[in-house]
């Protein structure tokens, strides 16, 4: 299963970008946007932002 990591704008929460990536990558990026206090919106990956 893949899923799409949205880094937020600290002010307004707004996405500022995104990545799809593999389950086996989300656990590391969360522990990395934990360490530096990074807001993050993780959900599955639509079939048409996989291709």
């Amino acid at each position: 299963m893949r899923f799409e990591i949205m880094r937020l704008d600290d002010a307004d929460g707004t996405a500022v970008d995104s990545t799809v990536v593999d389950a086996a990558s989300v656990n590391r990026i969360v522990q990395q946007a934990a360490a530096i206090g990074q807001r993050i919106y993780i959900r599955p990956a639509d079939n048409a932002a996989t291709r």
